[in-house]
């Protein structure tokens, strides 16, 4: 199973923030279809630079190339959406691929925040994403996945999905998350596979260490009825989502932002505008 170069889309997208004089501005864009970013925007004033992320094309298929740039330089700070849930179409045969890399300067801090992507029955994808932390440097990233368009009663019964994700600081790994879903039947009704349950979601806060109480507050906040656990890293958290319900996990993920946000931030409670339209 391999991708050829010669099909599919190859978009990039290449973004550098800076900080200047307190502001947070977006100093480089690169572009190439069907990866676009919007103009930045400031709904919490010019310190924190909220981006939202395009994909022109609509979906993904395989033999599809998605490669994303993103440095924040020192004290700059960013929120980085996407306009859409992201569909990965079934297969031609050809592994579809994401891969995004990030680098975080001194003082900076990243919120990572995509809209959930949807994996259709037979498609073939592979995610990696490795961020890079300065020391000082924090960043706040969240995946919620929907395995099958539940909708029409489609479940991931054949394909592939890999997600691969790594947080380094100075060489040293703060945190490394390997995750292999073949779509079969067995799988999906595996205990150590998706149980049954077609949505799985992470979030994970590295920057600074997080108190026992407020990850008690964090387990606390969940009211829904699929399976959730939070645990400490040595630099911050993780939140792990199993469950039916993408307004389910992205409510409960939400409300531990907007914790983490006042409490460790000192920022207030802010949602990106485009996932209110």
């Amino acid at each position: 199973m391999s991708s050829n170069p010669a099909k599919g889309w190859h978009g990039k997208l290449n973004l550098v923030y800076a900080d200047r004089l307190n502001n947070t501005e977006l100093i480089h864009s690169r572009q190439q279809a069907p990866l676009k970013v919007q103009r930045p925007f400031y709904p919490e004033g010019a310190k924190i630079c909220h981006s939202v992320i395009l994909h022109t094309a609509g979906g993904v298929v395989g033999g599809d190339r998605l490669s994303y740039n993103l440095h924040l330089q020192p004290q700059a700070e960013a929120l980085i959406t996407t306009a859409a849930a992201s569909k990965i179409y079934r297969s031609n045969g050809l592994q579809a691929t994401q891969n995004i890399n990030i680098q975080i300067d001194a003082g900076a801090c990243l919120e990572w925040l995509p809209q959930e992507t949807i994996i259709f029955n037979g498609a073939i994808y592979r995610q990696d994403l490795r961020v890079e932390l300065a020391p000082g440097a924090s960043w706040l990233g969240w995946e919620i996945t929907r395995f099958g368009r539940t909708a029409r009663g489609e479940k991931f019964l054949q394909g592939e999905w890999r997600s691969h994700t790594e947080i380094w600081r100075e060489g040293l790994p703060l945190w490394i998350d390997r995750q292999w879903l073949p779509g079969s039947e067995e799988v999906f009704h595996s205990p150590h596979g998706l149980a049954g349950q077609p949505i799985v979601g992470s979030l994970v806060w590295v920057g600074n260490p997080i108190s026992g109480e407020t990850l008690a507050k964090m387990r606390n906040l969940w009211a829904g009825t699929g399976e959730i656990g939070v645990t400490q890293l040595q630099n911050g958290f993780l939140c792990r989502y199993r469950g039916t319900s993408t307004s389910e996990v992205r409510n409960w993920f939400t409300v531990i932002w907007q914790l983490l946000r006042v409490s460790v931030l000192n920022r207030s409670s802010c949602v990106p505008r485009v996932w209110q339209v």
